[in-house]
């Protein structure tokens, strides 16, 4: 056979021969799975038209056969012998001679494509985050932590008698912290009502209060390390809060226990994973499940008597968790602050009166520490820069701060920073050597002057030996030079002094040096605060890079995935064995051994083994080559749409536009760090612009005019013109399904409810923005979530949830199966017992709060019946695929599924939020029934839309890009003790229910419309693409403004959420490929 289609070839002008060189003007054409590339020869002779028609005809038969076979040998519609294709000829038309070069290539969906570019793009932003917040890796000498010699004495000629370091202030220390405590809980109204104790030693007492200010991030284990150290962590600790690693940084801790003194310690675990080998005796507790608020302060009470008798240790520190606990549940105003505040008072009393009853038998006074971490917010949370996170209570009390009668002593502005170095000299320790704070004077101001300038001094030597290693101009900075300036003041005072130390002359000049010395180092630490971070360039570089290229793989992909058939013709041979790959990956190698032998700082790329570094040198030198064929496929084979003349005057769809405007506006705003405090905005923008358009486009299809718009009929919302040829749509956005357009079957109230669904939705989206204030400007303001979720109207709150809790069972029990819908309706009733036996909700026999408890019975009751509807939706989704028969359960699984989702949302989102949720299924459910079936919108359309009310409904909830609004106690619900990974994962899924909830409907709304076997596949890509395009632009965008002020209160928190959403992305689009059947089959 083959030789006779040789022949015939021959016979009609064809040539055949050896492989013939590429030239321009070649076309490509998947041939099954090998691609080939067709040029035309220069010899080669034109074929008459009734040739061509000879040929067509003599191989249209078998051609249609081989194809029902599976073989499809396709160019430009001229299907063509499979023993001429593989004889090396194929025809390009009338008129063309043509020889092909084989070429393997794969068929990929382009669902499975979009997930795996999802999955690399994820690795390239992991790789970017880790170099964007570098954890800070010190590798110390032995001698690191032993004591080195002091600084001497300045002195002007004089021989000075005091180079030792000066002895301890304090023989005792005793540090109370307290979680979550804020500046206005002790100073304010709050601490005069409920800390009688405390409040009688700040106005009257032995004591010295301040305002602290904690630097960003505020949570907990960095704060920690900012107390101890002096230093300011990086924000990648409040991921690494999670599970902290021992501090190799210099410290307090590390000091006091390298000299011998005795350490106790009971509270939040933290310390001791801080800390590992430090404390003589500890009792650590974790500080994750704020359910309890009771158990995890009893725990360090009930050490205090006892180690209170004994004078065997020098510092102890006590942490208590259970005011922070209460606020994250119940927010700063609720009862349960007062009673906690009480509570800590008593405590401090106790400790106080202890420590003045032992000190007539101690050469030296004691000290207690009263401070506070970390603020709290209004709604409760921390993490985040606010003024009530960050301004903290510290009270330091001690019988040397006697003060005199009509001595009023105000709380001063300082920062936390400067505690560490404060306890330092107060135990006559080394100051910490990468602490940026200062002295607080009021500490030493009874000291003798000699005493208070040489601790100022060496304060001083501390910060400027930190300026000379990080800054190179250290001598031009303001601060060094009035340091310089300090030192040659104090060294003319040492040397008076020494010659007539009862001068007159020494109290006013001493006073001088000594404002001086404060002058200095508050512009030390201020400059040393300012200073950039030390970024890993390298890793960012890598994986921005990484990002990129993903981000251009979808971009050129557009035109050929969102086809009708939704596949991607992947060629296997040709990044691995073009030219390019070497070259790039040659280039990459010589870069990376170049970048790693010289760099100065530690960069986590260079320290990764080098078969690690290998895979990811070839993976970026891989996609270079995959961009690049794609573009040259793109540009030089024409798979781009052109326009001809016939189409000329296509235009754009108002869907098109909005979609395309809307997007890139979104990604373009995140440069402005207004904007991304204020991103809801954004997204109730264009929400209510689609509800606009949308009931728009319904009111023209409905009231058609005379300009021909009832034309265009569902295809679309441009009108089709006279020659019937679809218009020029690059995007894809616009392939709707061909048909008569369900609006002229609707008549009567459901015609009139199609065009009242816009602004039903517009209506329950502008109430949902009165439910809860998120953001900067307007997040302190009440909202009606504060009137509901006060202690006042509990009564009202049931209601309302009662309420809500129906109407969600109303909505979403409708597609599942009667088993599910038991379950569903089991599951919602156990929600409400829950919340009740929590304390937020009444029952109505309960007239107290008496049987409050943490609900864990109640919690796991829902999760027992949450596990078998998602055990239900799995069940039925995989009988689908292995039973032919059986694809009719695939639906009903997938809504078993997105029940399984409402219900554990039900569970975990607060209880004023239950609207949120209603309104989300109400909102799915009028657009699914009078939107997108009755204007048939396409796949893509439809996708867009989801993702648009998932980021809106993402910001209903409370949530905003500050690490304060995550409510963590979502993931303890049900949980008697901490356990990370399912906290982890309840966490998530709770702060992400919005977009998670809109997906899963999407894959649901999809998978039940059998008209287009491809919708998935293109859902699938659209998604990958929306998430990627701002994630890739915000990477840009940080990476330019790293130097920006707001860069870690603003810009930093939006990058982690960024990274959080995009891996919640990658799950997605996996879920959408298991839920393609089809694809699945093929």
């Amino acid at each position: 056979m083959r030789g006779e289609v040789l022949s015939h070839l021959q016979s009609m002008g064809f040539l055949c021969g050896t492989l013939l060189p590429e030239v321009g003007g070649g076309a490509s054409v998947g041939i099954g799975a090998a691609r080939r590339k067709y040029v035309r020869p220069q010899h080669a002779r034109p074929l008459g038209a009734e040739s061509a028609r000879s040929f067509t005809r003599c191989f249209r038969a078998p051609v249609r056969d081989h194809r029902a076979a599976g073989t499809d040998h396709r160019l430009g519609g001229c299907f063509l012998h499979p023993e001429a294709a593989a004889a090396g000829l194929l025809c390009l038309g009338s008129g063309t001679r043509v020889h092909a070069r084989r070429e393997c290539v794969m068929r990929l969906g382009s669902g499975t494509f979009a997930a795996g570019c999802v999955v690399i793009e994820v690795l390239g932003v992991a790789l970017f985050l880790r170099g964007f917040f570098p954890a800070p890796v010190r590798s110390f000498s032995g001698t690191e932590h032993h004591a080195e010699p002091p600084a001497p004495e300045p002195s002007a000629g004089a021989t000075s008698n005091w180079t030792n370091r000066p002895p301890p202030l304090f023989s005792k220390v005793v540090i109370m912290l307290i979680d979550g405590l804020r500046d206005d809980f002790v100073f304010g109204s709050k601490g005069v009502k409920f800390m009688p104790y405390t409040t009688y030693l700040v106005e009257k007492g032995a004591s010295h209060s301040f305002v602290a200010e904690a630097r960003p991030p505020t949570v907990t284990m960095p704060r920690v390390k900012a107390l101890m150290t002096g230093s300011l962590p990086g924000f990648i600790d409040v991921v690494r809060n999670l599970n902290s690693p021992a501090l190799l940084e210099d410290n307090v801790i590390t000091q006091a226990w390298a000299s011998g003194r005795r350490i106790i310690f009971y509270g939040d675990e933290t310390w001791v994973k801080l800390f590992p080998r430090h404390f003589v005796e500890y009792d650590g507790t974790t500080s994750f499940f704020v359910s309890d608020h009771t158990e995890v302060d009893d725990n360090v009470t009930r050490h205090l008597d006892t180690v209170l008798k004994r004078g065997d240790w020098d510092v102890l520190i006590l942490h208590y968790l259970g005011l922070d606990h209460i606020g994250h549940v119940s927010g700063p105003h609720s009862p349960g602050i007062g009673r906690k505040l009480g509570e800590m008072d008593s405590i401090l009393m106790r400790v106080h009166t202890s420590l003045l009853a032992q000190e007539r038998e101690m050469p030296l006074p004691s000290l207690l520490v009263l401070c506070g971490d970390h603020g709290m917010a209004e709604r409760g949370g921390h993490g985040a820069s606010s003024v009530e996170e960050v301004n903290t209570a510290l009270l330091l009390i001690s019988s040397a701060f006697e003060r005199k009668p009509g001595d009023i002593r105000r709380p001063q502005h300082i920062q936390q920073t400067d505690v560490a170095p404060t306890l330092a000299i107060g135990l006559g320790l080394p100051i910490p050597k990468h602490s940026v704070g200062c002295l607080l004077l009021p500490v030493v101001a009874a000291r003798a002057m000699r005493e208070q300038l040489r601790l100022l001094h060496l304060n001083a030597v501390q910060l400027s030996r930190l300026l000379q290693e990080n800054v190179p101009s250290y001598k031009r900075e303001p601060g060094f030079e009035q340091f310089q300036m300090s030192e040659r003041l104090h060294a003319n005072w040492v040397r008076l002094y020494l010659e007539d130390s009862r001068s007159e002359v020494l109290l006013s000049l001493g006073s001088k040096v000594r404002r001086q010395y404060s002058d200095a180092l508050r512009t030390l630490s201020r400059s040393l605060s300012t200073q950039g971070a030390h970024y890993d360039v390298y890793s960012m570089v890598v994986g921005a890079v990484v990002v990129l290229e993903v981000l251009a793989l979808l971009l050129l992909g557009v035109p050929q995935v969102l086809g009708a058939a939704a596949e991607l013709d992947v060629p296997l041979s040709s990044p691995v064995s073009c030219l390019l790959f070497y070259l790039a990956l040659l280039l990459l190698g010589a870069v990376h051994v170049i970048v790693c032998t010289s760099a100065e700082s530690s960069c986590y790329f260079c320290s990764l083994a080098w078969p690690a570094a290998a895979a990811v040198l070839a993976l970026v030198s891989a996609l270079l080559c995959a961009v690049v064929s794609a573009l040259t496929r793109t540009l030089v084979g024409g798979e781009l749409p052109k326009r001809s003349p016939a189409r000329s005057g296509s235009r754009w769809s108002e869907g098109d536009l909005l979609f395309l405007l809307g997007t890139l506006g979104h990604a373009a705003s995140l440069g402005s760090s207004s904007f991304v405090e204020e991103e809801h905005q954004t997204w109730y923008f264009l929400i209510n612009t689609l509800c606009l358009a949308l009931g728009h486009d319904i009111c023209r299809r409905c009231f058609p005019g005379d300009d021909g718009d009832r034309e265009g009929g569902f295809a679309g919302v441009a009108p089709t013109r006279p020659d019937k040829s679809p218009r020029h749509d690059l995007l894809g956005l616009d392939q709707r399904r061909k048909g008569q357009s369900s609006l002229d079957t609707l008549r009567g109230r459901e015609k009139w409810m199609v065009l009242a669904s816009p602004w039903l939705v517009l209506s329950c989206c502008r109430l949902l923005r009165s439910l809860n204030h998120t953001g900067v400007q307007w997040a302190h303001r009440p909202d009606l979530g504060h009137w509901l979720a006060s202690p006042d109207h509990r009564a009202e709150l049931s209601v309302l949830a009662a309420l809500c809790l129906l109407a969600i069972f109303a909505l979403a029990h409708r597609r599942c199966s009667p088993v599910s819908r038991v379950a569903m309706a089991l599951g919602l009733l156990g929600v409400y017992c829950y919340r009740a036996a929590t304390g937020h909700l009444l029952l109505p026999w309960q007239q107290d709060s008496k049987g409050i408890s943490k609900g864990i019975i109640e919690a796991r009751f829902v999760y027992v019946f949450v596990l078998g509807l998602l055990f239900t939706g799995t069940k039925d989704l995989l009988k689908s695929r292995v039973i032919a028969a059986d694809r009719a359960r695939q639906p009903a699984g997938l809504w078993d599924l997105h029940g399984g989702l409402v219900l554990l949302a039900a569970l975990l989102v607060r209880p004023h939020n239950l609207p949120v949720l209603l309104c989300s299924l109400l909102v799915q459910a009028v657009m699914t029934r009078f939107v997108w079936r009755p204007l048939r919108h396409s796949a893509a359309e439809v996708t867009a839309m989801h993702y648009w009310f998932g980021q809106a409904f993402f910001y209903f909830q409370g949530n905003s890009n500050n690490i304060a609004t995550v409510d963590i106690s979502a993931g303890f619900v049900g949980l008697n003790t901490y356990v990370e990974v399912p906290a982890m994962f309840l966490t998530a899924f709770a702060t992400y229910s919005g977009p998670l909830l809109w997906a899963s409907h999407l894959v649901n709304f999809l998978s039940s419309d059998t008209h287009s076997g491809s919708a998935l596949r293109h859902a699938c890509f659209c998604y990958a693409l929306l998430c990627s395009l701002p994630a890739s632009v915000y990477i840009l965008l940080v990476t330019s403004l790293r130097y920006h002020l707001f860069i870690w209160s603003v810009f930093s928190p939006r990058l982690l959420y960024a990274g959080v959403h995009l891996l919640l992305t990658a799950a997605v689009c996996v879920a959408f490929i298991a839920a393609d059947w089809r694809h699945a089959k093929s």
